[in-house]
């Protein structure tokens, strides 16, 4: 095939119909008539000698040849767009981009309410998008640019193509019912090995606490495993279950629930919550200015000295 014999609209065409797998969509996507669209459909699978996209009960699913060529056709349409079309100045206040963002349920409790409150003031019309995914899966969507940012603890992202930022360090603490009958100020480790407990385990994650404890070998007796650690504030207010969670998502349950946290009886590990980007968004326009909110917004020393404003001002 000669390249100069090829639309570069086309592949336009086939990065929309690879996103939505439905023509109607596709077309509205880009903005094209249904025609317009079909018949650019026909001429790619001429190119190409495939179907690429065939049609089934949930959709026009891609064949096997549509999935090979995927990436590559994803990365030059996405090429184009930031590194040739990007505009020279990013304006906030009049965007209307969609950014997509990889965070577990504790990032979107802790992050996205103050971040939406700050796009509401400076950029009305950018919108978030939050993706949940095992952490093997967050890489690929960054590389893929699915995603434009991950925000928590993704330590297979430390690696060679991906930029990172440290945000926040938190700690372990253990959460119990306010009046929890046989917890005071304190738990023991002896107490603590006798309770009973309710653990988080999301798919796909890692489980730094678990692997502390094994580490140490220290058992427990787990009442229920749970995949969703928004799921552990009405068990924990109900019972007298015992959940180990990060000081951050316990700081969330005290202000919203009947619920107190104590320390954990023994020296556990730091959690660092860092925002990680592909280095194909590096340079794009609109993405440092969210990156510079986002560390505005969260970075430790931000986050301490706000803590230190409202205490001041709270004895004022």
């Amino acid at each position: 095939m000669d390249i100069r014999s090829l639309d570069l609209n086309l592949l336009v065409v086939f990065d929309a119909m690879l996103k939505h797998q439905n023509v109607t969509k596709a077309a509205e996507a880009i903005k094209l008539s249904q025609p317009a669209m079909s018949a650019a459909i026909s001429r790619l699978r001429t190119l190409f000698d495939d179907p690429l996209f065939v049609r089934t009960g949930a959709g026009m699913a891609p064949t096997p040849k549509a999935q090979a060529l995927s990436l590559s056709i994803r990365s030059v349409v996405q090429t184009i767009q930031n590194d040739i079309l990007q505009p020279k100045s990013f304006d906030p206040s009049r965007s209307d981009r969609i950014f997509t963002l990889v965070t577990p349920d504790i990032a979107e409790v802790n992050f996205l309410p103050r971040l939406l409150s700050t796009l509401a003031e400076k950029s009305p019309h950018i919108s978030l998008k939050t993706l949940a995914m095992p952490r093997e899966a967050a890489a690929n969507a960054l590389e893929a640019g699915s995603a434009e940012m991950a925000i928590g603890y993704f330590p297979d992202l430390h690696k060679a193509g991906f930029f990172q930022q440290k945000l926040i360090s938190s700690s372990h603490v253990c959460l119990i019912r306010k009046n929890h009958p046989d917890v005071a100020e304190k738990l023991t480790l002896a107490q603590f090995a006798k309770a009973s407990h309710a653990v988080v385990k999301p798919d796909g994650r890692e489980h730094v606490f678990e692997q502390f404890l094994q580490s140490k070998k220290i058992k427990r007796r787990v009442v229920v495993e749970l995949s969703h650690f928004m799921s552990l504030l009405p068990i924990i207010e109900t019972s007298n279950l015992i959940a180990t969670v990060p000081k951050d998502l316990a700081d969330f349950f005290v202000q919203h629930g009947e619920v107190r946290y104590v320390p954990t009886p023994m020296k556990s590990p730091i959690i660092d919550v860092h925002l990680f980007w592909h280095q194909r968004f590096h340079k794009d326009s609109a993405h440092i200015w969210l990156r510079q909110v986002i560390h505005q917004l969260f970075s430790q020393g931000t986050l301490d000295k706000t803590l230190t404003t409202t205490i001041v001002k709270a004895h004022t």
